[in-house]
This record gives C-alpha cells, sequence and structure tokens, in this order.
C-alpha cells in the first residue's frame, strides 16, 4: 500500500451475520468503491466475537459505523442503505 494515503480509516461494529449487518458492510463497501477507490480502510468488529470493543466508541445500536479518520469521528447507525446519509454522515462528496 505505499504510495497511497489513507483518508478513511472506518469501523464497523456489527453482532454476528444478520440482515442488517451484511447490508450495512455491502453498502459501505460499493460506496467506498464508488467515492474512495483506494483511499479507504474498514475494518469489521463483531460483537459477538469482541464485546470489550463496544464500549471504545460508544456503541449502543447495531450496526453502526464509525468514522475514525480524518477526525472528527462520526457515527451512522443501520444498514447505510440511504447513500445520500451515508455520503452525507461521512462528510464524503460524491464523485
Amino acid at each position: 500500500m505505499e504510495g497511497k494515503a489513507v483518508n478513511y480509516e472506518l469501523r464497523l461494529y456489527v453482532a454476528g451475520k444478520t440482515v442488517k449487518s451484511v447490508a450495512a458492510l455491502a453498502n459501505l463497501q460499493k460506496y467506498c468503491e464508488e467515492h474512495l477507490k483506494g483511499q479507504y480502510v474498514i475494518e469489521v468488529i463483531d460483537l459477538l466475537v469482541q464485546p470489550q470493543l463496544a464500549e471504545g466508541d460508544q456503541i449502543f445500536a447495531i450496526p453502526t459505523l464509525v468514522r475514525k479518520v480524518p477526525e472528527p469521528i462520526r457515527k451512522i447507525i443501520g444498514d447505510l442503505s440511504n447513500e445520500e446519509k451515508v455520503l452525507v454522515g461521512l462528510n464524503i462528496r460524491p464523485r
């Protein structure tokens, strides 16, 4: 990955492979490929496996997307099916 700047660090909190969790990840990957190609990393955290990680980002609902970088930290809750809401929430300008 040398030479490519990662401008967006995204963390998606899910609980198992629920319909909403799978949809949220698929939607997020689609938006990132369309608008942030080569400039993002997505970390998926399954709270059934690592429940202790919910506290650090103050996760109260799932699925929740957390934008760690760039700051400020932003959160979006739900299956991320509304592309416009996700892009605005992450402060991404559509290409």
